[in-house]
């Protein structure tokens, strides 16, 4: 899928935003995103699913770490606001059913009181997780034929069935949309800065860039609006066209905004309506936007391994450097 920019800073991009895509809407609004997953904690609705998971739970005194705490964020249009996602060192946006999008929210700085709302796992992270040696995986479930990949992935598992009294119900909202997880009931304290094996790398920006003021990236049934704020310095996100605040009222606003464009085809699995589930390939090469500063740098991404973070160089073979803060990682289908 295309991407496109606007405002006065923005630039004819080398790929084209795709026709009219009306006809996704109405699949993706009744899936609202959601697999068949893999125990109550995701739908609260006693749907077809697969309750058991083999990770152990931490035994009497015992804790998960030190590791990265990856969490996956619900992303419809109920499950917002957001909790804890500006807690966030690095966020990730992927395209699942229907042609929606989900997050999944990475911390090793910081750890929030609460994280949600939580939904299910999906393949593709398995593969995007393997950088950061064995995370802890906090989802709420997964589909049945995923659930034995998952199991063998280096990764620590944890869903409200392998870790009782580390999730809670919310009463704002119904289910699913108001699972969330309390990490201090799962980690005695954050890894810290040297558990990111991203490859990022922070500093000042490359000499160039193009002004830009508003960028946004489209999914068939999803966008993403980042516009510059002079006075923040950061990047308020936009989805959908409304904007994106955490529970407390307060924008959620990156440093860093990296558009990268990957090979995004069909996996073997599906929900229960019958959509195909996206597998977002994060593993290989390619271009990339990256957006800091009210500025726009074309850029190259290389990721060699799946057990290798991804680095970023300028059109020049520069490494890239990114603004110190919070990182969002748009997965943008290459054209």
């Amino acid at each position: 899928m295309a991407t496109v920019g606007t405002g006065r800073g923005a630039r004819t991009r080398r790929r084209t935003a795709l026709g009219s895509l009306l006809a996704v809407w109405v699949a993706a609004g009744l899936a609202a995103g959601c697999t068949v997953s893999g125990g109550p904690g995701d739908d609260g609705r006693g749907s077809p699913q697969q309750p058991r998971h083999s990770s152990r739970e931490p035994g009497p005194g015992e804790r998960f770490g030190p590791s990265v705490l990856a969490v996956k964020i619900d992303n419809a249009r109920g499950a917002r606001p957001h909790t804890g996602v500006e807690e966030a060192d690095v966020v990730y946006v992927e395209q699942v059913e229907g042609g929606m999008s989900r997050l999944m929210a990475v911390y090793a700085t910081r750890l929030p009181d609460r994280v949600g709302p939580v939904r299910s796992a999906r393949e593709a992270d398995l593969e995007l997780l393997r950088q950061f040696g064995r995370p802890v995986l906090a989802f709420s479930g997964a589909q049945s034929r995923l659930m034995p990949l998952i199991d063998g992935a280096p990764l620590q598992a944890v869903t409200p069935e392998s870790a009782s009294g580390v999730f809670v119900r919310g009463t704002g909202r119904p289910a699913p949309h108001n699972l969330y997880l309390r990490p201090e009931r799962l980690m005695d304290r954050p890894p810290g800065p040297q558990a990111l094996t991203t490859g990022f790398r922070f500093g000042r920006p490359p000499a160039d860039g193009a002004r830009e003021d508003t960028h946004t990236v489209r999914y068939p049934a999803a966008r993403f609006t980042f516009t510059w704020s002079e006075a923040d310095s950061r990047w308020l996100v936009s989805m959908d066209g409304s904007p994106a605040i955490t529970d407390e009222g307060e924008p959620l606003a990156p440093a860093t905004v990296v558009v990268q464009y990957v090979t995004v085809r069909p996996s073997e699995f599906q929900d229960f309506l019958g959509n195909n589930t996206p597998y977002t390939e994060t593993v290989g090469s390619g271009e990339a936007l990256v957006l800091r500063g009210g500025r726009s740098y074309e850029a190259l991404w290389n990721r060699p391994a799946a057990e290798e973070g991804t680095t970023f160089t300028t059109e020049e073979g520069e490494r890239m450097n990114f603004a110190r803060g919070q990182v969002w990682v748009v997965y943008a289908k290459a054209s």
